[in-house]
């Protein structure tokens, strides 16, 4: 049994990496778990050509600003080299390749972190800890339909977290699950890349909001639509949908019955932000959009409506889940969903928190604030039994 005084945080993306800084800079010790090999090891497996869906000014952690060459919206490598940086100008402890697989109360109020080390089994073991914070994100597991069982389908099946270009894709047909940001960005891409045919396979319509408008942002009046009731906002973003991008009806893909910051309140789907040119692809038939899919038999896709599609590729952007059951699974911590029930950074049990589990534009820049919080919580109160103990 390893005993540290330091605050063990769970996951090296950005909330874990602003915990950790904001917990230094007060003198806290505090090391960063990471099961990746790397720091921001979940951004730097995203799709080749991923960038921002917020700008740079709204993204950014606590007094760390993008780099201006970064442009207004920093791709996925940029995002990565701007999480190592911060994490080494700040002094921040970070182990890689370490995976925290469970976290269960010890005696005297602390609690017990079983680790796995990837290739120095040594190091596995466990660690305690008066303070944990799991920082793993929102995206931490692939979900996968019920029906995607590759049995059945001679054809490929991945995950979008699996997907990197479309290069190995070209002559082929190829079906995308699911009409979010990704799903939406990885279909065009598909398309412009060389694919043979590229099916969007819709259950929810999406809200869909435009990266930039006449060169503005389109995450500019977000943080004023946080503050307006949600009804309200949802009518705004609803005109503003059909005013900016159009009925899409005829090619597949009719308006959203639930508005964009009734399904943030919800752990729904957040709104699908892409360029232009997503849109006039499937204005051109070049991304053709068909109903959701629910099942796979032999060389064939079945959508609701009854047709049988052939493809040779299933592309499945269905989204991820937190994977927190298997880490925090029988504490009482958890929603149904798999989501924190404390989510703002306080205590959900003393000594546990939660940081990165929001639902909301701009997240990076969120969660810095929450971190600051947090940090300056866990001195507080080790402060505070630091005079307990000498009194």
């Amino acid at each position: 049994m390893d005993t540290t005084d330091s605050v063990v945080i769970v996951g090296a993306g950005p909330s874990g990496l602003a915990t950790a800084a904001e917990l230094t800079a007060r003198g806290v010790p505090a090391v960063v778990l990471e099961r990746g090999p790397q720091i921001g090891a979940a951004w730097a497996g995203r799709y080749d050509g991923l960038r921002f869906n917020t700008s740079r000014r709204s993204s950014a952690l606590p007094g760390a600003p993008f780099p201006r060459e970064f442009g207004q919206f920093p791709t996925r490598d940029q995002y990565v080299s701007y999480l190592r940086r911060y994490a080494a100008e700040r002094g921040v402890t970070v182990e890689t390749g370490v995976e925290a697989t469970r976290i269960r109360p010890a005696v005297n109020g602390d609690w017990t972190i079983s680790t796995v080390a990837q290739g120095d089994r040594a190091a596995d073991g466990e660690r305690r800890a008066r303070h944990v914070v799991t920082a793993t994100g929102a995206f931490a597991r692939p979900r996968l339909p019920a029906w995607a069982d590759e049995r059945s389908f001679t054809g490929a099946i991945l995950h979008s977290s699996r997907y990197r270009g479309p290069a190995p894709f070209e002559s082929k047909t190829v079906v995308v699950v699911g009409a979010g940001s990704s799903g939406m960005e990885i279909a065009y891409q598909l398309a412009s890349g060389g694919a043979g045919r590229v099916l969007l396979s819709v259950r929810t319509p999406p809200n869909i909001l435009f990266r930039e408008i006449n060169g503005v942002p389109g995450d500019l009046p977000v943080p004023l639509f946080l503050r307006l009731p949600p009804g309200f906002v949802d009518r705004l973003m609803f005109a503003m949908q059909r005013r900016v991008v159009g009925d899409l009806s005829a090619y597949g893909l009719p308006a959203p019955t639930t508005g964009a910051m009734t399904n943030l309140k919800v752990d729904g789907p957040g709104p699908a932000v892409v360029d232009p040119v997503v849109i006039d692809a499937i204005r051109s038939g070049a991304i053709e959009c068909v109903p959701a899919v629910v099942g796979l038999d032999g060389d064939s896709v079945i959508v609701a409506d009854g047709r049988r599609i052939r493809a040779d590729v299933v592309v499945l952007a269905t989204g991820y889940t937190t994977g927190l059951e298997d880490l925090v699974g029988g504490l009482g911590v958890l929603t149904e969903r798999g989501m924190p029930l404390e989510r703002t950074g306080a205590e959900v049990l003393p000594g546990l928190r939660f940081v990165g589990y929001v639902a909301r534009p701009g997240i990076t820049g969120y969660v810095g604030k929450i971190a600051k919080r947090v940090a300056r919580e866990i001195a507080g109160q080790r402060a505070r039994e630091a005079i307990g103990a000498i009194a």
